[in-house]
Order: C-alpha cells, then structure tokens, then sequence
C-alpha cells in the first residue's frame, strides 16, 4: 500500500509539469545515480529512441519537475505477459513510472540499463525491433504508464556525458 501511495504521489507530481539528439550506444550497461542537489530540479530518466535505421537504442538524461505536461490519462499494472517481454517497440510515446521492481532493458545493439523506482523511463522507440526486459531481483513490476500526446514535448534533456 505504502508504494502505491507512492506511486500516486508521484504521478500526481509528474503530472504538474510540463529532443531527440539520440546518440547510438556500443554495448554499455548504464547505472543512473541520482545526485541529491540536482533532484531537486530533475527527475533522472532514461529515453528509448529510434536511431536512423529504426533500431533501438537510449540515452540518460533528466525531466525537470513542476513542468506542466501534455498528458489526459495514465493507468497502472503489475501484470506481465511473456510478449511483453520479448522485443517490441513502444505502442505510443509515453512515460513509464516503475513502482516497484528492478528492471533490465535490452536495445537493438545488446546494450542494457536498469530502471529502479525513481527514474523515469521515457518510452519513444515506436518502430523497428525496438526493446525487450526482464525483471533482476524482482517478482514483480508495478508500473504506472503515462501517455504523452501527440506532437507534445516530453520534456527530456540528454546528460552532456551521453554517448
């Protein structure tokens, strides 16, 4: 109950506030640490891209808070079905908010990520192969899914160390 109350705290706060200069990554794992004077500003979050020739790739970078978003819906799931885990490319542009679970994402090249409860996954690879996942150390994904609306900002600005 504690991290649903959680999770609704911060969709709430995500929901109060409001690019694609992808870089195409060779086989590198990312940890997203959070640095606690920038939090205050920023949301660390990940953005899964399309480059070029449609294959999947990321970069890490942030979301600033108390920006007003372009955003009517959002529903939430701790469900998972075995396609999903396979590789599949975002239905539609949107955030996905873990509530709970450590989760390990797979793009085109093999590079890998985990997104942990309190970085944003940023979900644009909308054609292609796109990602596949898998849950590391966790039973269970409770996620929040927030769609952005078309031709909307989403906010997103690459960390300058992006490669």
């Amino acid at each position: 109950m504690k991290n649903i109350v959680k999770g609704i705290s911060f969709v709430l706060a995500l929901s109060t506030f409001g690019s694609m200069n992808a870089q195409h990554k060779k086989n590198k794992n990312v940890s997203i640490s959070v640095n606690t004077e920038e939090s205050k500003e920023y949301i660390p979050a990940i953005r899964l891209i399309n480059n070029p020739d449609g294959s999947c790739t990321f970069e890490k970078g942030r979301i600033p808070t108390l920006k007003h978003m372009n955003t009517t819906t959002f529903w939430m799931s701790n469900k998972t079905e075995d396609w999903e885990k396979n590789a599949h490319p975002a239905p539609r542009r949107q955030y996905v908010i873990t509530l709970k679970g450590n989760i390990r994402f797979k793009v085109t090249d093999g590079s890998t990520f985990i997104i942990k409860p309190g970085t944003i996954l940023l979900a644009e690879d909308l054609k292609g192969k796109g990602h596949s996942w898998d849950m590391v150390k966790s039973k269970e994904w409770e996620r929040l899914y927030i769609p952005i609306a078309e031709d909307a900002d989403d906010f997103f600005t690459a960390d300058k160390d992006s490669d």
